[in-house]
């Protein structure tokens, strides 16, 4: 009779070969050894084995034997996944072929190695950098007037055009040897991140020229003339570049993009060229109206076979300047009361050499790929600095405005409901900036993170979503009445802009960051598909027994931590936060599990499926975002004073990933499925519960107060020195309120003991001076620290004629309107 613990020793090793990922061999040896030494435990027939035998010779057979197991298992299979196979277009297979994986991968594999998280370099600035930032940069930022650029000019002054030119801000991704700054990521995110915390308008003119655009191009895929001709120019700031890649018809959709370029012959300079006749309409584009060179993506045709065989030559880009005849730009949009200079651009029948296509003829058609792996870059590192600026803008001045603004005679951080919405903020703050400067590694180190970038693009500005409307609650009327005084709302205006840009916030989630991550990320995926459509037998085994290995091993460990809640998974330090790292690795096994689940169930219908696979994007990224926590918590040396926001972006990570998860489970349209992943990797229900109420207070008091932690987590923001500055004025008033706080509270002491009246302790500074209680210094330090309160909650008032100037020419305007004539007659 087969015991207990002959049960417990068999279900021990095959867990043991499974979480190891065992080789057939493996396997085969002890399933046949458990057979063999059977009878000699057992006092039945060994007779009653034979069926056994039966089964497992041949399979083993099949197993062991990798020709033979290729006509008996993977070719059949392989017609199967076939026919499974999503169709994928060109241009989706270039997409998903272009850039590289990263650390992103190592979470979707299901068993992270923690020490190689650890073993990347800090982010770190280099002595250029720290120069340009504390030199140029601080002084671009004292030459901002954020309120009157938005408001009266709606476009940067002059002065501010030519610093940024002879400075070189649009030349930070070029190199020096063609008159550039080189900055490494780090460096250009940390540039665009302080300039962010001074003006979305002027954060946004630096980082285009240095993101997606003409001179990344041309970098990586520019001809030796046009690199030699154009880097000089653009990294001076002679050239200004813009890229037409959006149109009204296609926004995401390239396969959909109606701009044409037909090769053809035509005079050129006085002579006889080949070249491309174009015609395109574009929109949305960013420095279009101020432009010198334009960078332009279109379709390119050879109906007459001037260039090779093939009529259609696929999505190209080319270089043209904008003074070419045939172009229409220079109007403007007007995004959302931002400045910035953005607007439509048009062609007609414009004629180009072939020479101008970026790359050369050589690079016709590879127009896609070249943008896929550049785009990578501008969600890497612009669009992530800029919502980290606002981030930590927002927890620097609200942590601030909650310590000095009173409410019931309290300092309204110290009310537990605000101190819920700072905790989030600051918590927010800590793990954008985590996100940031992991991401920035992976592109230094010469990595195009594809998954990646779209994580930070998305989580990021959508968390600068919720910092910036958590920083209007707290601020109440003091956020929503504009004026030179308010910091935050024009950030608040420019939210919808960072979510739009770089690829629609809701694609991003729900097409690329799964639909691309489970193919670029998976181990065997893509080899399994590009194995299948080049019909390879040999190479789809490989893939498919690897993916079966990796598919057993992560259901074994996923099953085992959830059971053990993590106690035994590996950690890369024995401290405190060690818990954290067990807590990810088994989040990681049962994100593994559950995705193989919804591709295996689902195949190619997931593509439809854009709110599951925006689910498990979600968990993805949560995991990336706590790892890059955990990360930066090690680099800076395990702050005491951080731990608070450490543990708020785990702990919220765990919560929203774990919810996710559920999610997926009841949403498989195999439900039955669902309930078994819920039941095998979740078996005691909810395991992570979401940051409670001490460890908000916790964070919030970060901010609340002067220091060390505070400074840390508001670090690259630019803090003026100008007594007139709101932020500057804020600063002060938290200094004041700080040095006021020991002398307020021996106030309120005398008050319980009877010495003074009851009441706002602040009113009673005379008689406490008189009682002897406080001195006149004392005092003098609570009247400064009223009257720089009174000054930061100050809100701007503008005269009743503010806008009569304008009102009065739209009336005249309306009065002159032949409607309006037509109206009176």
């Amino acid at each position: 009779m087969v015991t207990l613990l002959e049960i417990v020793l068999v279900l021990a090793a095959c867990w043991t070969l499974a979480a190891r990922g065992a080789p057939a061999w493996a396997w085969i040896a002890f399933i046949g050894a458990c057979l063999l030494i059977w009878p000699s435990f057992h006092t039945a027939s060994a007779w009653l084995l034979v069926p056994a035998w039966l089964v497992f010779i041949p399979a083993a057979a099949v197993l062991g034997l990798p020709s033979l197991r290729c006509k008996v298992v993977s070719d059949p299979v392989l017609q199967l996944f076939r026919k499974l196979m999503p169709s994928i277009s060109d241009t989706e297979r270039e997409a998903l072929e272009a850039g590289s994986t990263w650390w992103e991968a190592d979470l979707f594999s299901g068993k992270p190695d923690w020490r190689k998280l650890l073993a990347y370099d800090k982010p770190a600035l280099n002595a250029e950098e720290q120069a340009f930032i504390d030199g140029p940069v601080d002084e671009l930022c004292r030459m901002i007037d954020d309120w009157k650029i938005t408001e009266d000019l709606h476009d940067l002054p002059l002065p501010v055009w030519q610093f940024l030119k002879q400075q070189r801000f649009f030349g930070m991704i070029i190199p020096k040897q063609y008159g550039g700054l080189e900055f490494t990521a780090h460096g250009h995110s940390s540039v665009v991140m302080k300039i962010a915390s001074r003006s979305i308008t002027a954060a946004v003119t630096t980082m285009v020229p240095n993101s997606l655009g003409p001179a990344q191009l041309l970098l990586h895929y520019g001809t030796e003339d046009q690199k030699d001709h154009y880097l000089p120019r653009l990294a001076s700031g002679e050239e200004i570049p813009c890229f037409a890649l959006t149109g009204p018809e296609a926004g995401s959709d390239a396969a959909a993009m109606p701009d044409r370029g037909v090769v053809c012959r035509q005079p050129f300079n006085g002579e006889e060229t080949l070249g491309i006749r174009l015609n395109w309409e574009k929109r949305y584009i960013t420095l279009g109206p101020v432009a010198t060179v334009l960078g332009l993506a279109f379709k390119l045709y050879d109906p007459d076979h001037l260039i090779g065989d093939e009529e259609e030559r696929g999505i190209t880009l080319a270089l043209i300047p904008t003074d070419t005849p045939g172009i229409d730009i220079g109007s403007r949009h007007f995004p959302l009361n931002q400045a910035f200079m953005n607007g439509p651009n048009r062609g007609k029948d414009v004629f180009i050499p072939m020479d101008w296509i970026i790359g050369g003829q050589a690079r016709i058609g590879e127009g896609w790929r070249m943008l896929m792996e550049s785009l990578a870059d501008g969600r890497s590192i612009s669009l992530p600095a800029l919502s980290t600026g606002a981030g930590k803008l927002s927890a620097r001045t609200c942590g601030a405005y909650a310590a000095v603004r009173k409410q019931f005679k309290t300092p309204i951080g110290k009310f537990e409901g605000i101190s819920e919405v700072l905790g989030r903020i600051a918590g927010n703050a800590y793990a954008m900036d985590a996100a940031r400067g992991l991401t920035t590694l992976a592109v230094d180190a010469g990595e195009k993170p594809s998954v990646a970038s779209a994580i930070v693009k998305y989580h990021l500005t959508e968390r600068m979503r919720r910092v910036i409307d958590d920083a209007m609650d707290i601020h109440g009327g003091r956020g929503i009445c504009m004026g030179p005084r308010n910091y935050l709302a024009r950030v608040y205006q420019a939210i919808p802009i960072s979510i739009t840009v770089e690829g629609a916030n809701i694609l991003t989630r729900s097409l690329i960051i799964f639909g691309q991550g489970a193919i670029r990320c998976h181990p065997w995926l893509l080899k399994e598909m590009e194995a299948a459509r080049k019909k390879d037998v040999t190479a789809f085994d490989h893939a498919l027994f690897g993916h079966i290995k990796l598919l057993t091993g992560n259901l074994a460990r996923a099953t085992f931590h959830g059971l053990t809640r993590a106690r035994f998974a590996q950690a890369p330090t024995d401290r405190e936060e060690a818990r954290y790292y067990r807590q990810l690795t088994r989040l990681s096994a049962a994100f593994a599990v559950t995705a193989e689940a919804a591709l295996l169930t689902l195949g190619g219908a997931l593509k439809r499926k854009e709110s599951i696979s925006g689910r498990l994007g979600d968990v993805l990224s949560l995991m990336y975002i706590a790892s890059a926590a955990l990360k930066r918590f090690e680099d800076e040396g395990r702050q005491t004073t951080d731990r608070p926001l450490l543990e708020w972006t785990v702990r919220d990570a765990l919560y929203q990933a774990q919810q996710r998860l559920f999610e997926v489970y009841d949403n498989l349209p195999h439900r039955t499925l669902g309930r078994i992943l819920k039941w095998i990797l979740f078996p005691y229900n909810a395991s992570y519960r979401a940051p409670d109420d001490v460890l908000l207070q916790r964070a919030a008091n970060v901010v609340l107060r002067w220091g060390t932690g505070r400074e840390r987590l508001t670090e690259g923001l630019f803090i003026s020195d100008d007594e007139d500055d709101p932020v500057h004025q804020l600063e002060i008033a938290l200094e004041r309120a700080t040095a006021a706080q020991p002398v307020l509270s021996n106030l309120r002491n005398a008050m319980r003991s009877g010495q003074l009246e009851s009441g706002d302790p602040e009113l009673y500074l005379d008689e406490a001076v008189s009682a002897g209680i406080i001195d006149e210094r004392e005092a003098a330090q609570v009247r400064a620290a009223i009257t720089a309160r009174q000054q930061v909650i100050g809100v701007d008032e503008f005269p009743r004629d503010y806008w009569k100037e304008k009102n009065s020419s739209w009336q005249r305007n309306q009065t002159l309107s032949p409607q309006a004539d037509q109206s009176t007659s």
